[in-house]
């Protein structure tokens, strides 16, 4: 082969790997791993706010009796809300999605029609202590959604614009 065509050969290999690099090659699977991280936070904060709610059960039953009621809603929210999991690859699936959002919002629905049916517990110390955590956790739970949807959105806009969605046409399909 002449020196000609090895050097033709060699400026064809680098100028593949160039534009292989330029369209997004590492990039795409970096992105889609954000929005599993980014999705995973979220899961967190809801974790963290299932586990906050046995303490404000125990702080409303030593409130009184008559409080049984909104405590069995809220429990039974929170067992509904912790048999659906979603994970990071079932975020493809709206259905999963839309049912994993319902039981979280009946939560936060049972702890907020708990604050309202019963003031006379926001002058316990314990009980304005936790419902001050489950705020913090609520917004939390705001603040990594919305991450979780901008990481989807950087993720989205990756694989549908050049050069990016060239490489994710040939490599990821």
């Amino acid at each position: 082969m002449s020196s000609y065509a090895q050097i033709l050969r060699g400026s064809a290999v680098v100028a593949l790997a160039a534009t292989l690099g330029g369209c997004g090659i590492n990039s795409i699977p970096t992105a889609e791993e954000n929005v599993k991280a980014r999705w995973a936070d979220v899961q967190n904060d809801y974790q963290r706010r299932a586990d906050l709610i046995p303490n404000l059960v125990a702080t409303v039953k030593a409130a009184g009796a008559q409080e049984k009621s909104i405590l069995v809603e809220v429990t039974q929210a929170r067992a509904a809300a912790s048999t659906v999991q979603v994970s990071g690859d079932d975020l493809t699936d709206p259905a999963k999605i839309e049912q994993f959002s319902r039981v979280q919002g009946a939560v936060g629905l049972s702890l907020q029609r708990l604050q309202e049916a019963y003031p006379e517990l926001k002058s316990q110390a314990n009980y304005t202590t936790l419902m001050s955590q489950l705020e913090g956790t609520e917004n939390r739970i705001t603040i990594a959604r919305r991450d979780y949807n901008g990481a989807v959105q950087a993720y989205n806009t990756k694989i549908r614009t050049f050069p990016d969605a060239v490489g994710a046409k040939i490599f990821y399909g």
